[in-house]
């Protein structure tokens, strides 16, 4: 019994001495915050996303408050955000234009035949790392989701097609999901362009295996080229690029692509979403 009750005594005492050292050596090696960096970090949304540059909202309330960041870096927050911060720097609210990721690919399970059957590690980047994908289309979307499972706003999900469907509303731009895509499918677009946009990555030269593989594919026919009145398309590695500052969304190329590629984007009018195609 004594052996016990001077065990538990011992503990009692190690654990105030540790206690008290703790508490001394925390006040002693304390770093004192920025009250403006405080006050920054708390406008912002606490995402951590990162899309600033800054390792979250921490890194980048640090660097805004030392002046090596300005006030609309944050995609999440928008506008409202930037202009918090824009007057506790004392400066502009420069917001960055919002954006919207948009999926590069149609190669739903309707249009693009699998290589076989997939038993590896159920993710797009095991997928690719093992087996090389697992459609016929080395550039289309793998399908196991690993672009919805990164985000944090909950603006992706997957489709009975087995590609990721993206909430206008709650996408932020934050290009997280981009990050984890291996195909590099999802591109980031600002909310308010107009115009057509291939959804399409398929790069192949050879039209005859564009067409075996997806039959939304773009077969490098080059009609969406030749039928534009504004002359704003060209075909940049295997896929239509379109200058925009040209593009009137006249919806000309999406008439003519025989492979349904080309896409006209959502237009925002009013501040209202609707489809344009």
């Amino acid at each position: 019994m004594s052996v016990v009750l001077i065990t538990a005594v011992f503990a009692a005492l190690l654990a105030l001495v540790l206690g008290v050292a703790l508490g001394f050596f925390r006040e002693f090696f304390a770093v004192e915050q920025d009250p403006l960096e405080a006050r920054i970090r708390e406008a912002l949304p606490g995402a951590n996303c990162g899309a600033c540059g800054f390792p979250g909202c921490d890194g980048y309330a640090r660097a805004a408050a030392s002046g090596q960041a300005g006030a609309g870096a944050c995609s999440v927050g928008g506008r409202a955000v930037a202009e918090k911060i824009a007057a506790l720097l004392g400066t502009s609210a420069d917001a960055a234009e919002p954006a919207i990721m948009v999926l590069a690919c149609q190669g739903s399970g309707e249009h693009a035949p699998l290589k076989g059957e997939y038993t590896g590690v159920p993710s797009c980047r095991g997928a690719k790392l093992s087996a090389g994908g697992t459609k016929l289309c080395a550039w289309g979307c793998l399908g196991f989701g690993d672009c919805a499972a990164a985000c944090k706003f909950g603006a992706l999900s997957m489709g009975e097609d087995g590609l990721p469907r993206i909430d206008r509303e709650k996408c932020t731009g934050c290009k997280l999901c981009a990050a984890e895509c291996p195909q590099q499918l999802l591109r980031e677009t600002p909310r308010g362009l107009e115009g057509a946009m291939p959804r399409c990555s398929n790069r192949s030269p050879v039209k005859s295996m564009v067409i075996k593989t997806c039959k939304r594919g773009c077969i490098k026919c080059e009609l969406c080229v030749k039928n534009c009145p504004e002359q704003c398309i060209a075909m940049d590695n295997g896929i239509p690029r379109v200058d925009y500052s040209k593009c009137v969304s006249c919806g000309i190329c999406v008439e003519k692509c025989p492979t349904k590629v080309m896409k006209l984007l959502v237009k925002q009018e009013n501040g209202a979403v609707a489809r344009t195609a």
